[in-house]
């Protein structure tokens, strides 16, 4: 009789400290296996690219607002 150690599928993450920290813990656990953990590895993998997701779609938002935090900057500094 064998037992699973899959680990199950946590919920996608909401912020981007809670992603971030997913994509790190991740990370070193791929990192301090000797051999691959292979009943985990598509949890794993899945969990990291929904994090990865979430923390894609941050970063893109904030890399919008100041584009136009800075347009808005610009436009009203010329407009003197």
């Amino acid at each position: 009789m064998t037992t699973s150690t899959r680990r199950r599928k946590k919920a996608a993450p909401k912020t981007f400290k809670a992603a971030y920290n997913i994509l790190k813990t991740n990370a070193a656990e791929l990192q301090q296996q000797d051999e691959p953990d292979i009943d985990n590895l598509m949890t794993t993998v899945e969990e990291s690219i929904s994090a990865y997701r979430v923390c894609e779609a941050r970063i893109n938002a904030v890399q919008e607002a100041l584009d136009a935090a800075f347009a808005e900057e610009t436009s009203s500094s010329t407009d003197s």
